[in-house]
């Protein structure tokens, strides 16, 4: 399965290793079993402190466990973990075979002492690439705490699992049988849902830090970018974001970034956070941004206020909250939200393998999206609200080339429907004559644009547009002196990371500029 480049760059890996593992296969008959078999393998072959046991007698099967010489780990593969998730499996080869993680010694700390029995199962596909950071997080934590498991399954290989236990959305985690959540997670986020006393302690500690002379909130590419030209110029600088990445997290491919032809979502942010740590930049996770109170006076401190509880004080702000997927704001779309309502067509599309589906939107993004899952489910309802679609030329001819495509043209979506546990199709009103009519369908993913954060900022004295877009000058200040914004929150067109990035530099250049004259 492995070829030779592949097989060389997994070899160099495992001479990290320091101590001995045992990798115990759990297999039938079965084509993906044999299949599964060869990888193992392949891969005990390239180091001599692996061995393989196929005496496994898990119940799902193929599957694997990687464990220490008489000790079980608590790391499972049920599926063949290729595609997104073979990083997962090397990182979890390292780190079992002793090679130290990439996290601070308090996280460590803080794993080690979780003092409850979770047993962990994440359902992710192979093209998801949200996946991975879900899957790592919790094998670190079940390598480094006896009382914690991890399975990682392969939805799209136990089917009838997922369809037992309704699963419609990847990564979705079950903790002790019960569902726990769903959706991208760092190990940040699960410590924080798991262990209930760190936020407080967070935000405590947060709530002591001095003030910042440039503090950035929000930590996608304008972000990024806004931190390190600030910690460039030698001033005190500070990053708070609910994530780091932002919506850059969730793109699958870009292909328009100048001199780089192509990479992911994933792999450009943890480009971007290596980046910033170079720097002297503090970087706080898991704050989501609820009020912004200004300066009393010019050169006086602005603050502002996280969901935690914790406030942060500044001489300047760069405020890059970014945007997020526009809803359809109609019934039942809350209601069947990740029970076949998605927003995610790579990450979620190999759960509707064979199926009916709809695509909501004639841009760019939606078009892309029915190729893409044309080519999974059995049949894509593409639905545009105008009359035509909006999307390039080239991409509306390979759209309309494909056999299981339908586009409903002038057509607004005005009802999920439902059996009261998933979705089974929805109504749209025929906009040429007002009719309203129903599709049947499994699964409706959303793609009709993006909105700004800022409902935080409504109220204060930050100027927005009708969009709620924030409104700025050349230099990338707001209306309130001090205060610049940059990136997808604000009203500079073209929503493209790399415009994001220079905006983002702009912005902390101005705010450093407005912090030597004032």
């Amino acid at each position: 399965m492995l070829d030779a480049n592949l097989k060389n760059q997994l070899k160099a890996y495992l001479e990290k290793v320091t101590q001995p593992f045992e990798i115990v296969a759990s297999l039938d008959d079965g084509d993906k079993s044999r299949e599964l078999l060869g990888l193992l393998e392949e891969i005990n072959g390239l180091s001599d402190k692996i061995s393989l046991s196929t005496d496994g007698q898990d119940a799902r099967t193929p599957s694997f466990a990687i464990n220490r010489p008489g000790e079980e780990t608590g790391v499972v593969f049920a599926g063949i973990p290729m595609g997104h998730e073979f990083t997962s499996l090397v990182l979890a080869l390292l780190q079992v075979g002793g090679h130290p993680p990439k996290v601070s010694d308090e996280t460590l700390e803080q794993i080690k002492s979780l003092d409850s029995d979770m047993q962990f199962e994440t359902y992710y596909s192979l093209s998801c690439q949200n996946c991975p950071d879900v899957v790592q997080a919790l094998n670190l934590m079940a390598i480094f705490n006896p009382k914690i498991r991890h399975v990682a399954i392969d939805g799209a290989l136990f089917q009838d699992e997922v369809q037992r236990r309704e699963v419609m959305s990847v990564p979705s985690i079950f903790l002790n049988g019960k569902p726990f959540d769903q959706g991208r997670m760092t190990l940040e986020q699960i410590l924080a849902k798991v262990d209930t006393g760190a936020a407080e302690r967070e935000a405590k500690a947060l709530n002591e830090k001095a003030a910042f002379d440039t503090l950035v909130v929000g930590g996608g590419p304008a972000g990024a970018a806004a931190a390190i030209y600030s910690a460039r110029k030698g001033i005190n600088t500070g990053v708070a974001a609910e994530r780091f990445g932002g919506q850059v997290s969730d793109t699958m491919g870009i292909e328009n970034f100048i001199s780089v032809a192509k990479t992911e979502g994933p792999k450009l942010v943890a480009a971007m956070e290596e980046h910033v740590k170079e720097y002297d930049v503090d970087v706080m996770g898991l704050q989501r941004a609820v009020k912004f109170t200004p300066a009393e006076h010019e050169g006086g401190l602005h603050q502002v206020t996280f969901e935690s509880g914790a406030t942060l004080k500044s001489k300047t702000l760069v405020l890059a909250t970014g945007a997020r997927w526009r809803e359809m704001n109609v019934p039942g779309e809350q209601e069947y939200r990740n029970k076949g309502v998605a927003y995610c067509p790579h990450c979620d599309g190999p759960l509707f393998k064979g199926k009916h589906v709809a695509v909501i939107g004639g841009g760019n993004s939606g078009v892309e999206a029915a190729i893409d899952l044309a080519g999974i489910v059995g049949h894509v309802t593409l639905i545009e609200f105008m009359g035509e679609m909006r999307a390039d030329a080239v991409l509306q001819k390979k759209l309309k080339s494909l056999p299981n495509v339908d586009i409903i043209l002038n057509a607004q979506t005005t009802e999920v429907t439902g059996d009261g546990s998933r979705v089974n199709g929805l109504s749209y009103k025929d906009r040429t004559n007002d009719e309203i009519k129903h599709v049947a369908l499994e699964g409706i993913f959303v793609q009709i644009g993006l909105v700004p954060n800022t409902e935080w900022l409504k109220g204060s004295l930050v100027e927005m547009s009708p969009r709620g877009e924030i409104i700025v000058d050349a230099h990338g200040m707001t209306s309130v002196p001090g205060v610049f914004a940059a990136g997808d929150v604000t009203t500079v067109p073209y929503k493209q990371i790399i415009i994001a990035m220079g905006e983002g530099a702009k912005a902390s250049l101005g705010a450093f500029d407005y912090l030597i004259r004032n």
